[in-house]
């Protein structure tokens, strides 16, 4: 910031008192944006650290996460100490061991001296058991499967020929991992973010197995390669929902497109809350992916204010925002500014509709019933909050700079978009069961990296879009992969849509 120099100053006081305002203004504004990089770089703990604690931990290279936490426990502890009475934290209680699980029973038996009586030196005799449960673990056993197919041919007629029982049906054929070893590879790395290679010195450190890594790499993107095929088919089912939540996120393929570093693509996902969730592997995050995915689809689009949703599908999609994303913005604002009473009065508004959404999910209702409980209860906030909001954005004393100013610019943007929801029974306030899909993919980039090709991407997409789908639908996805992998190479096309989670859950219910 420029100091002014004395010519510049104004001769009229109250341009003077201006001036000032505006200065002290933008030094708070500062301070904001210093004291927002300083929780991002210390962590979510850092947040209750007052701003001359992070300073100190700026004279200190190195801080680790643990000096935080003491710093931030010796606050608490002074806090505390000035209070007469202290909360008792409730016990947890006990873990329940699920039932079904196998009983294998141990008896211990008393020592010598305990067999005999101290006083009469008679022996004692057995009058029940001390008991008690606890959870075990067998590690894992690894065997040779050897698989003998049945020959038979007539002893009186040898031109009839021989007659060999059917292969079983593998996901790899003739490869030399079962079926059951493959999954668990892709499970380990997808669903656990085990890379290959870990999983490779796993075995060959604790049962002396030794696997390439290109070998168990394959076959997991051979099984990519399947749930690609199948994720093509579940995308009739997502359409037909008229509902669809979208989110991306960045990931690192070794691409010919740079030298060396990664090229930076992209994983978009389309879902429906309480079902299918579909990946998309994209190059780049252009307008180009989401454009072509969502080629005739007719519903609503529920998604952030990226711009990439924008301008395709105008007449046919009904876009609405998220509300989670508005109310990160004032959370911001009042981490910089805690005695700032405003940011939290929107956040307290913005409370008010999720309160509404739960009491809607506690009574189990339906889309219109939503809906009218939404007009009844959640239309008088937004009205309230939106006019709230932008009398802050034209107040004098909210730099539009400042975090507090960007929040209220970001809401009105996209007011209209995310007020929608109220119209629509069927839609939720925000999007947060969509990135709550795709954080899974944030945790695993950190494990495995990047992926190794474009060409592995769309394989990638596929074998994810399985495994979020599986969990949202409560399926076991070892079981269901399982169950259709094997000779899924040999079906025709058409009958890829009666394979997805939803008809496979739908089939074993049935069955049931």
């Amino acid at each position: 910031m420029a100091k002014p120099s004395k010519k510049s100053l104004p001769n009229n006081v109250d341009d003077l008192k201006d001036m000032v305002r505006r200065l002290e203004m933008e030094l708070q504004l500062k301070d904001e944006m210093i004291r927002l990089f300083r929780i991002q770089k210390y962590g979510a703990k850092s947040e209750k650290l007052s701003d001359q604690q992070l300073s100190l931990l700026e004279e200190e290279p190195g801080v680790r996460s643990e000096e935080i936490e003491k710093e931030l426990a010796h606050t608490q502890e002074d806090s505390k100490a000035k209070t007469k009475s202290k909360k008792r934290r409730s016990h947890p209680g006990r873990i329940e061991l699920p039932a079904d699980l196998p009983r294998v029973e141990e008896t211990i038996a008393c020592t010598p001296e305990q067999c005999r009586c101290g006083q009469c030196g008679q022996a004692t005799h057995v009058i029940g058991f001390e008991e008690c449960e606890v959870l075990d673990v067998k590690p894992a056993e690894y065997f040779v499967r050897v698989i003998r197919r049945e020959k038979r041919a007539c002893q009186s007629c040898p031109e009839a020929g021989v007659g060999t029982a059917p292969a079983p049906k593998r996901i790899i054929d003739k490869g030399k991992l079962s079926n059951a070893m493959v999954v668990d590879a892709v499970l380990k790395k997808y669903r656990d973010h085990l890379p290959v290679y870990r999983q490779c010195a796993s075995l060959l450190e604790d049962c002396s197995i030794e696997i390439d890594r290109s070998t168990l790499g394959s076959n997991i993107l051979a099984v990519g390669e399947l749930c690609d095929l199948v994720s093509q088919a579940m995308k009739t089912e997502l359409f037909a929902q008229g509902y669809i939540q979208a989110d991306e996120t960045p990931v690192g393929v070794q691409s010919g497109r740079v030298q060396g570093k990664n090229h930076q693509a992209y994983i978009f996902q389309y879902s429906h809350p309480r079902g299918i969730a579909i990946f998309d592997f994209q190059s780049s995050r252009e307008r180009a992916g989401p454009k072509t995915f969502l080629e005739g689809y007719k519903g609503l689009l529920q998604t952030d204010g990226y711009t990439g949703y924008e301008k395709f599908g105008e007449d046919a999609i009904v876009r609405i925002g998220c509300m989670a994303h508005i109310r990160r913005k004032f959370v911001d604002a009042h981490k910089v500014a805690k005695d700032d009473p405003r940011p939290k009065e929107i956040i307290e508004q913005i409370a008010q509709l999720y309160q509404t959404e739960k009491e809607a999910r506690t009574l189990g209702l339906g889309a219109t019933a939503r809906k009218e409980l939404r007009q009844e209860k959640s239309l008088p906030v937004i009205t309230s909050l939106k006019a709230r909001i932008m009398e802050l954005r034209q107040s004098s004393s909210v730099l539009p700079k400042s975090l507090l100013g960007k929040a209220c610019t970001y809401a009105l943007n996209q007011w209209d978009r995310t007020a929608r929801y109220l119209d629509h029974g069927e839609a939720e306030l925000d999007n947060n069961v969509c990135e709550n899909g795709i954080r899974p993919v944030a945790v695993g980039r950190k494990n495995w990296l990047h992926i190794g090709s474009e060409k592995a991407g769309p394989k990638i997409a596929g074998i994810i879009s399985i495994l979020e789908t599986c969990r949202r639908l409560d399926i076991n996805a070892r079981d269901y992969l399982l169950d259709v992998l094997p000779g899924l190479w040999d079906l025709p096309q058409r009958e890829l849509a009666n394979l997805t989670p939803t008809k496979w859950k739908a089939q074993r219910q049935a069955a049931d």
